[in-house]
């Protein structure tokens, strides 16, 4: 039975991943973080017959981090470890002026770069004594170098910079960490209607949650290094084939 974490649960895709991993009877034990805990998230935690922990994160800091970490451990009981973290905390800030307009490049840097980083060396010992060692982190396509032209028009080149930047943290982590029993990927869980995707979204939440949780539950060694893509029936963007970085 499985233990895991989510970053960023209090709404969106983190919130359907905690309804999605609690419906799983492979996962003994959910970690449900956020800054605050929202009535919806409260739901889950109350239904959950006790599978579901929602630990206190602020992903910007690290003493919050630290706290989490403290806290899991204590949750877990020695000599457990975590099986699945995943980095789905992240931001997306409206700039319209273009490359040279850039007003949120560092807040993005912070959120979806950095705090990916300080979560993972954070939880990596937790990480290190299981035994399926899975290190998630959601991204986005748009952060991919190779489809730049496919998405010129999207008005966010500060989230574009930054998910290209944590996709190659990911890629970094999958080298150094392969080798060592772990399995590093990255995923874009699709244009989803949630606050931060909007209403023009072609996928609803819990349509790409679904997806996520069935690659991560599938994957195995083979997958350490890759940019995964879901895969939605009908939809011929979403074809379950790797994304090129």
């Amino acid at each position: 039975m499985a233990s895991c974490l989510i970053t960023g649960c209090s709404r969106g895709l983190g919130l359907e991943l905690t309804k999605q991993l609690s419906s799983q009877p492979a996962f003994r034990t959910i970690f449900a973080t956020a800054r605050t805990l929202t009535p919806e998230l409260e739901k889950v935690v109350d239904s959950s017959h006790g599978r579901v922990n929602y630990v206190s994160l602020d992903v910007q800091k690290e003493d919050s981090i630290a706290a989490a970490v403290l806290e899991v451990t204590q949750i877990l009981g020695a000599g457990n470890g975590l099986d699945l973290l995943i980095n789905n905390a992240g931001i997306q800030i409206l700039e319209q002026n273009g490359i040279t307009g850039l007003h949120a490049l560092t807040e993005s840097f912070d959120v979806n770069v950095i705090a990916v980083h300080n979560v993972s060396v954070g939880f990596l010992p937790l990480l290190s004594s299981s035994q399926q060692k899975k290190l998630v982190t959601i991204t986005s396509e748009l952060g991919s170098i190779t489809n730049t032209a496919i998405f010129s028009t999207a008005p966010f080149p500060s989230y574009k910079v930054s998910k290209a930047a944590v996709n190659m943290l990911m890629a970094q982590y999958a080298m150094e960490l392969g080798p060592k029993g772990f399995t590093v990927f990255a995923i874009n869980p699709g244009w989803l209607s949630t606050d931060m995707g909007g209403s023009q979204a072609n996928l609803e939440p819990v349509v790409g949650a679904r997806q996520v949780v069935e690659i991560i539950q599938k994957a195995t060694p083979a997958d350490n290094g890759s940019f995964r893509q879901i895969y939605v029936e009908g939809w011929e963007v979403y074809d379950g084939k790797n994304i090129p970085w």
